[in-house]
């Protein structure tokens, strides 16, 4: 199926804490993943099941209210940004590259204010044969976590504040001056 959800990152204050926590209430299981001098350690999550599911990362938060996040495997992320922002979604995190060739993400939130990871695979990225599945391993390779930059960073702080903040309520008319 076209743009099926590749991956999801759950952040946790304790990491050690949610690591114990997932592994006891679902059983998965977590591999630590390579990072940059001076990053936070960052775990890919083995939650699939033969068939079934879908792997994910496991990382420090890294600003407060820092949602759940899923990613799309998406062919272009530019064009599904321009889809999205047609049928009422926001950019919450422009197309940036994510490390070792791995290829870029994006974010956006729909007209629910629900926050909606991209990844277009890149160059080096572990791919699946047309005819077999990958082992899941390997697929957890593919993972669109690496080191951000500080604009990017920055970039994600703003997008998780939007995604976290309440739509502002509007006055209703009523003809009275406030005071």
């Amino acid at each position: 199926m076209p743009n099926a959800i590749m991956h999801f990152e759950i952040p946790a204050d304790d990491v050690e804490r949610a690591k114990t926590f997932y592994k006891k209430v679902f059983g998965w299981k977590f591999e630590s993943y390579p990072t940059s001098p001076g990053e936070d350690e960052y775990f890919m999550v083995m939650a699939k099941d033969g068939e079934n599911g879908i792997n994910g990362g496991l990382m420090k938060r890294k600003m407060p209210g820092q949602p759940f996040a899923n990613y799309v495997t998406v062919d272009s992320i530019d064009q599904m940004l321009s889809a999205a922002q047609a049928s009422g979604a926001r950019t919450a995190l422009p197309k940036q590259e994510i490390g070792g060739g791995m290829g870029w993400i994006a974010a956006f939130l729909d007209p629910e204010n629900n926050l909606i990871g991209l990844h277009q695979v890149g160059p080096k990225a572990p791919r699946p044969a047309a005819a077999t599945k990958a082992p899941a391993a390997k697929a957890a390779s593919a993972a669109p976590t690496a080191k951000r930059s500080p604009v990017a960073k920055k970039s994600a702080r703003k997008a998780v504040k939007a995604a976290t903040r309440k739509p502002a309520k509007r006055a209703k008319k009523s003809g009275k001056k406030r005071r």
